[in-house]
């Protein structure tokens, strides 16, 4: 690696998830429709977040914020994946490659923390009632989401340093369909088994600590509601249940990606696209049908939009 970047790789080819025309057809449509939910749904919650009043909590401000992260994340990957799969040559420049990498892991490492906040707002919420207000205030919420993206910025960063330098100098092809870190190092001209070492310490640090944070949070939080009375520990067991549905659905994916690597072709490409498609696309669901104040807003988005419409 002395000398800087030696590659001679201008672009790479994205070998995708299939080679039958009639099964990229059929999937293009399948993912457009799902990219297109995706983008629509989290924009509703954004929307809601801050129009309705009802809405105006801590809780829902990191939901936002959780979306906005979602859509970023999605919009990265799938979007290039929709098109590959009306190309013959599916191939990706240099730069946009390392683009992808970069935004991939400043969003994933900030919904990381993001969801760490989301538990905090929840055990503040259960544990200290009295003094929610103070504790989860306005300054604090805001802090909590510039320390999410700070966070995935510097974990982007530190691993982009390393990428950039790699000499690539054989093959170009990579078997997925989005530049990714682990994929990337195995085209390099140099030996990988410590750099991939080098990446899942990095990646683990933060997965590994928020996900432990994340785990203690929640059985605090368990504990607590079993202590307490029938109604609030059912609704509290409620939204609860919905983040640590959204927790494993989106960590289970990544620590077998980054940071316990099972090396199985087929089975990295269905967990690639479910935390960078099917995540997005659950956490709307998710938190709209488990939750009785976004499914009131919901109706009262849906009742003034299409009294509007019935007015013109």
């Amino acid at each position: 690696m002395e000398g800087g970047n030696q590659s001679t790789v201008s672009e790479f080819v994205l070998l995708g998830l299939g080679h039958s025309w009639n099964v990229q057809v059929l999937v293009f449509m399948i993912f457009l429709v799902l990219y297109l939910i995706i983008i629509s749904g989290n924009i509703i919650i954004i929307i809601l977040s801050i129009t309705e009043l009802h809405l105006h909590s801590p809780m829902y401000f990191l939901l936002a914020n959780l979306s906005f992260v979602d859509m970023w994340l999605s919009s990265v990957t799938t979007p290039k994946m929709i098109t590959d799969f009306l190309r013959e040559n599916k191939t990706i420049s240099f730069a946009g490659c390392m683009c992808q990498i970069l935004f991939v892991h400043v969003a994933g490492g900030g919904e990381m923390v993001l969801l760490v906040a989301m538990a905090y707002d929840r055990y503040v919420a259960i544990c200290k009632p009295l003094h929610y207000s103070i504790i989860m205030s306005l300054q604090r919420c805001i802090g909590l989401v510039l320390t999410s993206w700070t966070t995935g910025f510097v974990h982007a960063m530190s691993q982009m340093t390393v990428v950039m330098q790699l000499p690539f100098c054989g093959s170009k092809e990579i078997d997925s369909f989005f530049c990714d870190i682990p994929l990337v190092i195995k085209l390099a001209c140099v030996e990988s088994d410590n750099l991939d070492i080098l990446m899942n310490i990095d990646t683990g640090a933060v997965a590994v600590t928020c996900f432990i944070l994340l785990l203690i949070s929640y059985t605090y939080i368990l504990f607590t509601v079993l202590q307490s009375s029938k109604t609030g520990a059912s609704k509290a067991l409620s939204t609860c249940t919905a983040h640590i549905t959204v927790v494993v659905l989106f960590f289970g994916p990544c620590i077998f990606i980054y940071v316990w690597p099972i090396s199985i072709t087929w089975l990295d490409k269905f967990l690639a696209v479910f935390y960078s498609v099917i995540t997005p696309l659950l956490n709307p669901t998710i938190y709209t049908l488990r939750n009785k104040e976004m499914k009131k807003a919901l109706k009262r988005f849906k009742s003034y939009y299409m009294g509007s419409k019935g007015n013109t």
